[in-house]
């Protein structure tokens, strides 16, 4: 397992409804509900941040096949919307998604820049299967089992593992769930295992240095 992105999106949300500020990997800006979910809308809620990513996805999508095939299309704008119905028992979302382009194109043109929108990289994602796994760092008091290197001590406590496995899919070397002992402490550098140990999300895998 490896993830795509090189850095989380990470969050937080203190007291103050509902200001939650988001950590991207170059800046950071403030998301929000609007007045009429309780919140004083400065930012953007999270339904317009997921339509935003399709939005501006579509337009860098088609924007670099443009260049690519060397059209003339000064500009491109898109509106995306939601709604949902009930089929079958069942609740099912449909997202709208309108292009416009500001200059005339041939029907050919318009064609092939529909199927570049409609095969852009969130589109793939949201059209395709999607799971959300959650994970939550506990606490408290566990029996650890501890792994000693150079200087430097893992703990892993069995009773905190949710087996999210991106602990030690990254390095393999070190970690692997097939051996007794399945950490081996004395294959990587330090740095780098307390690295891929800072990725396990429960707590059940902790560093420190001795």
């Amino acid at each position: 397992m490896h993830y795509r992105m090189n850095e989380p999106v990470r969050a937080e949300i203190g007291e103050a409804a509902y200001s939650t500020t988001v950590h991207w990997r170059n800046g950071e800006f403030i998301a929000d509900e609007p007045p009429k979910n309780g919140g004083h809308d400065v930012g953007p809620d999270p339904f317009t941040l997921l339509l935003s990513s399709l939005a501006t996805c579509t337009l860098i999508t088609l924007r670099m096949h443009i260049e690519k095939v060397g059209w003339d299309v000064p500009s491109i704008g898109v509106a995306v919307n939601y709604f949902t119905a009930l089929k079958d028992g069942e609740t099912v979302t449909t997202l709208d998604r309108d292009i416009v382009f500001t200059s005339p194109l041939t029907a050919d043109q318009q064609v092939t820049l529909r199927e570049v929108a409609a095969n852009c990289p969130i589109s793939r994602l949201l059209e395709g299967q999607v799971t959300v796994r959650t994970f939550v760092e506990r606490t408290g008091e566990a029996e650890a089992k501890e792994y000693a290197g150079d200087g430097f001590v893992v703990e892993w406590r069995p009773d905190f593992c949710q087996h999210s496995t991106r602990c030690w899919t990254q390095l393999n070397k070190v970690f692997n769930p097939t051996e007794r002992p399945w950490i081996h402490p004395e294959a990587a550098p330090a740095e780098r295992i307390e690295e891929q140990v800072g990725q396990c999300p429960t707590g059940a895998l902790k560093f420190r240095r001795v």
